[in-house]
């Protein structure tokens, strides 16, 4: 059994923000962070418009997380979605424990002060 800890940083748990914990891999795009806060400001129009699941009341989804991590760090946007939008078939995104590929993908709701761990599929002979 695997067992993962949390890096530390900023506290996304206390709300206001969404966390999004990366392997050391990710990192170095990362600015050598290893915890990235997304604040999880009021959805504006634009991002209602461009994900109508979004919850104007304070949650939001992975999607807009994931639009808001565009905007912080492009760099390690790219090496978790590809030039669509949708999540690289290699990477996974886990809510609480659970892929989110087994919850509603990129509509599933992260409430305030969650946090979403990035792994990577690691493949070898």
């Amino acid at each position: 059994m695997c067992s993962v800890s949390a890096p530390s940083g900023p506290d996304t748990r206390s709300g206001g923000a969404v966390g999004l914990l990366l392997p050391a891999a990710l990192a170095e795009a990362a600015g050598g962070q290893r915890l990235l806060v997304l604040p999880q400001r009021p959805v504006s129009g634009a991002d209602i418009g461009a994900h109508p699941e979004a919850d104007a009341a304070g949650s939001i989804t992975v999607a807009v997380a994931l639009d808001r991590l565009r905007e912080q760090q492009p760099g390690v946007y790219s090496r978790i979605c590809d030039e669509t939008g949708a999540v690289r078939r290699y990477v996974n995104l886990y809510l609480d424990g659970e892929d989110i590929r087994d919850l509603a993908g990129q509509s599933t709701v992260l409430a305030s002060g969650a946090q979403l761990l990035v792994l990577q599929s690691i493949a070898g002979g």
